[in-house]
């Protein structure tokens, strides 16, 4: 009874998936410029190879919103885009090529197991990324929904096609203004009120409904072009145009692999971690490259994790993978029934859903955290974000993701030293100025944030400083926060060690991690100092390593009367 009854609740996603993917397939197909049923076949064949290589219920695969418009801005790129707005040929033929070589990408990932890299990428970039993805979706849409009679001009771009719209408004169609209200009205009105319920789908069939009534009416209404889905269309690579355009190729597919793996891996890990799962990201990885492969064979395009149908997966109660597959058969059986059908259903109404959908992709609060956290993600959104709207969003997400990896390692590798001592008070205050005491000092330095190779010679300049003008007899290192010392940082290390042993000061490490002690005795230089120095950290006793070796400074002062000064690391731009 337990399997029967995981197995209606699957069925049952299944289903209220279908429902949302069709029309969306189709959607997507639109915004790519591709025919319905690419849109169709990928939203199919991509949620059944997902859920047979998936890892569960909380990934379904499909064309998104996002890998729809960085196709079409690869058609562009390639001047196969024709002046009505149609694919040329050509296009059909590139786009096998691309999507084996995005499949190719995403199993490399897997089998290296190199998907975790994916969050050293800033979120700020795919948050730059989807709102000028979905700006670039609406602005392409007007004239759709407008029933404009001039199509915007191939290869515009985000202002560009403003400035057209505006220019071509007035030969707008009544009936059309008409249908995309009626549509988006429909989906808002079920939205509140029926929120379970298919409601792209719905309004869909309205629009239609409302269109073919205005059609009786003798009103002007512009149809879907049908397609003939009586048969499974294979698709093969053309070995001519991959050589041709090998360049593009492999830089789009690079691009529409790395936003598969944030986009999807992002979804599924939050789906999962709401229901105290976890996902297996490289499996995952496997499954969005197999079922890239699918699409390049079976007439599909670029697919992708969908956040509307894995919610509704989710959310429909599946149990299982097996509400993918599911949903991936009902989808392909929806493929041949509905070849003559959609010459019913006018392009405003479809246009208006896009709309819609690209609407829905605008989070006032992902853009407000991203603009206001720090002046690094500011920048990193707006770069993502402008290029994507002048040029195009593969070549945006690129340079986004560069921008956020320099700002990071300008960030980890910039620690500013601030000095901290008592005042009159006792109370402990920073000290602007620094002077020459004759007292001598033991200082204690708060080592913190990375130590790897890009911060070492600032590590080194720093510390260094703290031993500039001063009478220093004492220099105590907390190691604690240090993290991910490597060969360039032990070896600035040791350079510091020298240094102050040249002034006649004693350089203490405590608080020295398990891994870090491993690293200094690897590389030797636990044989080159005193081990009576070094004061490796305890778990079961985290002050005792700081009171030790303030015991051996004790020790090494015993004739003086020392006065203590405390330093610690500060991060620019916090």
């Amino acid at each position: 009874m337990h399997k029967l009854s995981h197995l209606y609740l699957d069925s049952k996603a299944g289903v209220n998936v279908a429902l949302l993917a069709i029309p969306q397939g189709m959607a997507y197909a639109l915004i790519a410029g591709l025919p319905l049923h690419f849109g169709l076949l990928a939203s199919g064949v991509s949620a059944l190879i997902g859920g047979i290589f998936g890892g569960g219920r909380f990934i379904t695969l499909g064309p998104t919103n996002a890998t729809a418009v960085l196709l079409l801005g690869v058609f562009l790129h390639l001047n196969m885009v024709s002046d009505n707005g149609e694919l040329t040929y050509h296009a059909l033929l590139v786009l096998p090529s691309i999507l084996i070589c995005s499949g190719i990408w995403l199993v490399l990932a897997s089998f290296f197991r190199i998907s975790f890299l994916i969050k050293f990428i800033s979120r700020t970039v795919i948050t730059g990324y989807i709102t000028a993805a979905s700006f670039l979706i609406i602005i392409n849409q007007m004239d759709n929904v407008f029933g404009l009679q001039k199509p915007i001009p191939v290869g515009t771009n985000f202002f560009e096609t403003i400035f057209h719209i505006i220019d071509v408004f007035n030969s707008y169609s009544i009936s059309s203004i008409f249908l995309s209200i009626i549509t988006v009205a429909c989906f808002f009105v079920l939205r509140g009120k029926f929120k379970n319920l298919p409601n792209i789908a719905i309004s869909l069939v309205v629009g239609s409904l409302v269109g073919q009534f205005l059609a009786y009416q003798n009103f002007k209404v512009f149809c879907l072009k049908p397609f003939d889905g009586s048969n499974f269309p294979l698709s093969v690579p053309d070995f001519s145009m991959f050589i041709a355009h090998w360049e593009i190729i492999l830089q789009s597919s690079f691009a529409i692999a790395l936003l598969c793996l944030i986009e999807g891996l992002s979804i599924g890990k939050s789906l999962a971690s709401r229901n105290g799962k976890r996902i297996e990201s490289d499996r995952e990885s496997f499954s969005f490259g197999m079922a890239n492969f699918g699409c390049a064979f079976f007439s599909g395009m670029p697919a992708s994790g969908s956040l509307t149908r894995s919610s509704l997966n989710v959310n429909s109660g599946a149990k299982s993978g097996l509400s993918n597959i599911f949903t991936g058969l009902l989808v392909l059986i929806g493929y041949f029934f509905l070849g003559k059908a959609v010459q019913w259903i006018p392009v405003s109404v479809l246009s208006s859903l896009v709309v819609v959908i690209g609407f829905s992709l605008l989070k006032k609060n992902q853009l407000v955290t991203a603009i206001k956290s720090s002046n690094s993600d500011a920048l990193t959104f707006v770069v993502t974000f402008t290029l994507g709207l002048i040029f195009s969003l593969q070549f945006a997400i690129l340079v986004g993701v560069v921008t956020s990896l320099f700002l990071f390692l300008k960030k980890v590798a910039e620690p500013e030293m601030t000095e901290h001592g008592y005042n009159e008070d006792g109370e402990l205050t920073y000290i602007a100025n620094i002077t020459k005491s004759s007292q001598p000092e033991v200082s204690i330095v708060h080592v913190e944030g990375e130590l790897f190779f890009a911060a070492a010679d600032l590590f080194y300049e720093q510390i260094r400083r703290v031993g500039e003008n001063r009478n220093i007899k004492v220099l105590v290192l907390k190691l604690l926060n240090a993290h991910h010392l490597d060969a360039t940082s032990v070896l600035a290390l040791e350079e510091l060690l020298e240094y102050y042993q040249e002034k006649k000061c004693h350089v203490l490490l405590c608080e020295v991690r398990r891994d870090a002690i491993k690293i200094l005795k690897n590389s030797g230089v636990m044989a080159r100092v005193n081990r009576k120095n070094i004061f490796p950290h305890i778990r079961s006793n985290p002050t005792l390593s700081t009171a030790k070796a303030i015991k051996r400074a004790k020790a090494l002062l015993s004739h003086h009367n020392a006065k203590v000064t405390i330093y610690s690391n500060e991060k620019k731009g916090r």
